[in-house]
């Protein structure tokens, strides 16, 4: 019995060991110092307050009464520069913003902010609202898909809905890390902002990983240096929540354009035939030989595609 008492002890005194390095390791510097996010501006880079924050933005184009507007969302992890390929190639024939999320990018990463969902939908409507854009579509990739379906249901200026394989019938984020205890929503945190871990992250959801370069890294790592990065995207991992806009498909009452990159690891095909049933007025634009960065692997074919359907929209 004293021999059983004792392994116990032991074992209880060797995960309390491990917890607390884990604790540590949390905590630990990174080294790296968070920085204005200004001071990390890029060639095009514009700044705008919305609702307290500053949110870094992107434009593409010049308006006009002759082309219909429209916004683009990233995906999770990610930034404007996601759009570095297709934006480009919808200037003559739309007015493109792009915009860094709050907690992404070199917009704001308050630790006291409302990361999720509802709350990212709200500032993009007063981000449209603080430019001045009417009559605008808003477009989403992954996790920005499902906040621009939540855009296009408040926002009465919103015509028009683009979704790419978007995080609307699932998030593609595991469940289990809702459980997470403390520290590992830091630890998540410092994880992401490592620059290697980051990197075989982003490549394993393209089919062709090349595309993911050195100056793609440089650009995503803009974000652990800018001020507030930490502790931001620590609150933003303890967060999470399921998927909840597949049950509100059938109150979009906009035309959707669904952008599908064929060769998604985590989306099936059954999940884009859901897509299909749920939204009333759809058309679908598929990528063969595309995977969940669909506007990057195929930026031709998704520009040609969203071309063609300027039909759908008010302008």
């Amino acid at each position: 019995m004293r021999f059983v008492r004792r392994l116990l002890v032991g074992l209880v005194a060797l995960l309390a060991a491990g917890y607390l390095g884990l604790i540590a390791y949390a905590y630990w510097p990174t080294g790296i110092e968070e920085v204005p996010a200004r001071s990390l501006a890029q060639p095009g880079d514009e700044f705008v307050a919305v609702d307290g924050l500053e949110l870094r933005y992107q434009t593409f184009g010049a308006p006009g009464d002759d082309k219909p507007n429209l916004v683009l969302l990233h995906g999770m992890a990610n930034s404007l520069q996601s759009f570095r390929f297709v934006a480009p190639l919808l200037a003559n024939d739309y007015y493109v913003v792009t915009v860094d999320i709050p907690g992404f990018g070199l917009s704001s990463k308050p630790a006291d902010f409302d990361y999720r969902a509802p709350n990212q939908a709200r500032i993009i409507g007063e981000f449209i609202r603080a430019l001045g854009i009417k009559q605008t579509i808003v477009g989403g990739h992954s996790m920005g898909g499902a906040i621009a379906m939540r855009v296009a249901l408040t926002e009465p200026e919103v015509n028009g809905l683009v979704v790419m394989n978007p995080g609307i019938i699932t998030t593609g984020v595991p469940a289990f890390t809702r459980y997470l205890p403390f520290p590992f929503q830091r630890m998540s945190a410092k994880q992401f902002g490592d620059r290697e871990f980051r990197e075989q992250f982003l490549k394993v959801s393209y089919v062709d990983p090349t595309i993911v370069t050195d100056e793609v890294m440089d650009n995503l790592q803009l974000a652990t240096r800018s001020e507030g990065y930490l502790t931001g995207t620590t609150t933003m991992m303890g967060q999470y929540e399921e998927a909840q806009e597949g049950q509100m498909m059938g109150d979009v009452d906009v035309p959707v354009v669904i952008v599908w990159g064929e060769q998604d690891r985590n989306k099936t095909p059954e999940e884009l035939a859901a897509l299909r049933a749920g939204f009333r007025n759809n058309i679908v634009i598929t990528a063969a030989d595309a995977g969940h960065y669909v506007h990057e692997e195929s930026p031709e074919l998704v520009a040609k595609g969203l071309v063609d359907a300027k039909y759908l929209w008010k302008y």
